[in-house]
């Protein structure tokens, strides 16, 4: 693969537009439409005036959670446990709704504190009484397996998170979470717990707002990606291709990728959560074909051979829970997009404005064939709000 210079994809961010706090209002953030390189600037209430009229617009379902848990050792040394995802078991809803135990994946703070031993997190709140216990098992790279119990088999792990733990908002925000960070930063419509970010584009939305978009004839239609930490990690490697990739679980319910077969070329997904999930279904119907795992590799997309038509492969998929009895399709994407990327379903994308050097601007450039520096140079010069509490865009894809 060619080399992609990360400094390419740089531009100046000063510190003051980016939005610690959302507008009292989501749906009265500014909105950025751009269509055929030009640039046009509204409020998002207005959004439907520009979403061709018989699209199907795709969201991201996902819940955050308050995955940051802190605790003290007798010593009063403070460590932080931030669970990254569930490792037995593996499965979000099984592991959320655990009574007896569960083990996650976490990176933890102020680690050198924490060379053994259980800790214990003690927490009342009204008719909530209970004692958390971590035990850290294993430890790969920088993220740790952390076995994690509770004195109380009548709550459930996902009781014991809203009850002990923080929500963890950006760490660009440069602030604590505060009591209204556990509603701004939830989507109005999310419901499948498992994330520990937002997927940002979806908190412009109002009841108003999708009800305006059904009433003009545009449908709705949700998946579940679950957002990890690694959406905030930069790249720091000079060639964005030397740059690993995060992986999400991902969960499509069969009537979705119908939808998508029926409508491909009226696809409007909302974030790049959205879209990562909706390209992988592509490659996810090569790998049931093949008969291989269902993970898509960071790189897999520009590899050599890819000869299926999208509607084939989404036609694999549909035959592959059928043949299974399943009515979601569960796997895990590392996909990475980025310039040279070919768009197999996506035609719209609705997303935020996002942080320089980062993986989800290179995804933004490949939808847009290079021309990201029209839209963010626009955005700085207009006093356009930036990153996940920031402003909006519509952006239409450059064949």
């Amino acid at each position: 693969m060619e080399k992609i210079l990360i400094d390419d994809f740089n531009y100046p961010l000063p510190d003051e537009r980016i939005a610690k706090y959302p507008l009292a209002e989501r749906d009265s953030s500014k909105l950025l439409v751009y269509q055929d390189g030009t640039i046009r600037e509204d409020h998002f209430v207005g959004i439907g005036n520009y979403v061709p009229e018989g699209s199907l617009l795709i969201y991201n379902n996902t819940r955050v959670i308050q995955a940051r848990l802190i605790f003290h050792k007798e010593s009063g040394a403070r460590i932080e446990v931030f669970c990254l995802g569930p490792v037995a078991p593996s499965d979000y809803q099984l592991s959320l709704t655990s009574t007896t135990g569960c083990t996650w994946k976490c990176m933890i703070g102020n680690l050198k504190k924490w060379k053994s031993g259980r800790l214990a997190l003690h927490v009342q709140k009204g008719d909530f009484a209970a004692t958390l216990y971590a035990e850290r098992l294993s430890t790969t790279g920088n993220t740790h397996e952390v076995a994690f119990s509770w004195d109380d088999s009548s709550v459930s792990f996902a009781e014991i998170l809203d009850a002990m733990g923080e929500l963890p908002i950006p760490p660009y925000l440069n602030r604590s979470t505060e009591e209204s960070d556990l509603k701004t930063y939830q989507t109005v419509y999310s419901r499948i717990k498992g994330s520990v970010a937002a997927p940002t584009a979806g908190l412009h939305f109002t009841d108003r707002v999708l009800a305006d978009l059904r009433a003009r004839g545009i449908r709705t239609s949700e998946l579940t990606l679950h957002v990890g930490a690694g959406t905030f990690q930069p790249v720091k490697t000079a060639d964005a291709n030397e740059h690993t990739m995060h992986t999400e679980i991902i969960a499509v319910p069969r009537q979705v990728i119908v939808d998508v077969l029926e409508n491909l070329g009226h696809i409007v997904a909302v974030g790049t959560t959205s879209v990562r999930t909706l390209e992988s279904l592509y490659y996810l119907g090569e790998r049931v074909l093949r008969g291989d795992v269902l993970h898509v590799d960071q790189f897999e997309p520009y590899q050599e051979g890819h000869s299926m038509t999208t509607a084939e492969a989404l036609g694999c998929l549909l035959d592959y829970l059928d043949r299974t009895g399943q009515d979601t399709l569960h796997a895990e994407t590392q996909i990475m997009i980025e310039p040279g990327f070919q768009f197999r379903i996506v035609e719209q994308m609705i997303t935020n404005f996002h942080q320089p050097k980062s993986t989800l601007l290179l995804l933004v450039s490949a939808f847009v064939k290079g021309d990201w520096h029209t839209i963010y140079d626009y955005a700085l010069a207009h006093d356009f709000r930036f990153l996940s509490y920031g402003d909006s865009s519509l952006l239409f894809r450059r064949n």
